[in-house]
């Protein structure tokens, strides 16, 4: 049996898979990327490689993508973050889809044939709103984990409504709105409602809407209020922050089938 390693280096987190012949995976691993990309991708194979029990010399070839691909020494090819969660989605859902990625620093929006093929896609402007550091900014201003974020949201009752798209200029706004004493679960919702609007203005959504990233995942309500805006439900496939890595590794097993890769 061979495996194959598909690793996903971020601006805020690494994340690799491993899987089988077969694309199946067997085991996966989770890091903040820090300022070493190459330590950090060190890191996830040990943890993966003992989650399952291989050797390093058992991997077959390794494909490395996100924002510090370049930065894995053993990578034996590189894909673009694009490329990567478009075939990590197309895995679990082989239907015609626009695909929507948060990640720390960008967005995406991804359009599948229903043939995996991608058609176009489109990034956010270089700006942090409607992205995961603008919702980790709006956590700083509230004094709350991050992770407290979704449930506040879901508790809202009255939705506070944001009128700055710009990460510094919302951070002032909400100031401006604990002032005037609206609570903070209301507040939450108007952010997500934020990031929401900011992907709605980088495109339309054709065929089945998919969400991606580990904002999603871990704030399935910000997966709500999308599929309510594009009047549809939002599917997420499993493991969604891992879904670039995933691809990658795919990329790593179909290139060997195919005789196209000369891995170590």
């Amino acid at each position: 049996m061979q495996y194959f390693c598909g690793i996903d280096i971020g601006a805020a987190t690494a994340k690799l898979v491993l899987i089988d012949e077969q694309g199946v995976t067997v085991a996966k691993a989770l890091s903040r990327s820090g300022v070493d990309y190459a330590k950090a991708a060190e890191r996830n194979l040990a943890e993966a490689l003992g989650a399952a029990k291989l050797d390093r010399g058992e991997i077959a070839c390794t494909f490395s993508t996100g924002y510090g691909r370049d930065n894995v020494p053993w990578s034996d090819g590189r894909m673009t973050e694009i490329a990567c969660h478009g075939r990590g989605a197309w895995h679990y859902l082989r239907a015609r889809m626009t695909l929507i990625d948060i990640g720390a620093q960008d967005s995406k929006v991804i359009h599948l044939d229903d043939q995996g093929r991608r058609t176009s896609f489109k990034m956010n402007r270089k700006c942090a709103a409607g992205t995961g550091s603008f919702l980790e900014e709006i956590a700083l201003r509230l004094a709350l984990p991050v992770e407290d974020l979704n449930d506040l949201a879901e508790r809202s009752t009255k939705e506070v409504t944001l009128g700055s798209f710009c990460t510094v200029f919302t951070a002032t706004e909400i100031l401006a709105k604990i002032r005037a004493g609206e609570r903070v679960e209301d507040i939450v919702k108007g952010a997500f409602r934020s990031v929401v609007k900011r992907i709605m203005e980088m495109d339309l959504a054709d065929g089945a809407l998919v969400m991606t990233g580990g904002v999603v995942a871990h704030n399935p309500y910000l997966a709500k209020l999308v599929g309510e805006a594009f009047g549809q439900p939002v599917r997420v496939p499993p493991d969604a922050q891992h879904i670039g890595a995933l691809g990658a590794a795919l990329f790593a097993l179909e290139k060997v089938k195919s005789g196209e890769a000369l891995c170590s």
